[in-house]
């Protein structure tokens, strides 16, 4: 094997994917949500999100003093 073919298959083979990922690239619609998924969905969003920390009242506190607010 020369090093002319190596340098021919190598092209082919790069051509070759080059053409499969360009003829394999379709747009595809989304489908639109009935009514009911639409709801279940955002119930499952709901719910799979986790409870938010509680923040403790001495941060509160800082966060709206009136230095704080001053300075914005």
């Amino acid at each position: 094997m020369t090093i002319g073919d190596f340098i021919k298959g190598v092209a082919t083979d790069v051509l070759q994917d080059l053409l499969k990922k360009a003829t394999g690239t379709t747009k595809r619609r989304k489908r639109r949500l009935s009514p009911q998924q639409t709801i279940t969905k955002a119930i499952e969003d709901l719910i799979s999100k986790p409870a938010k920390r509680q923040t403790s009242r001495k941060r509160t506190v800082r966060a709206r003093s009136k230095a704080r607010r001053r300075a914005y």
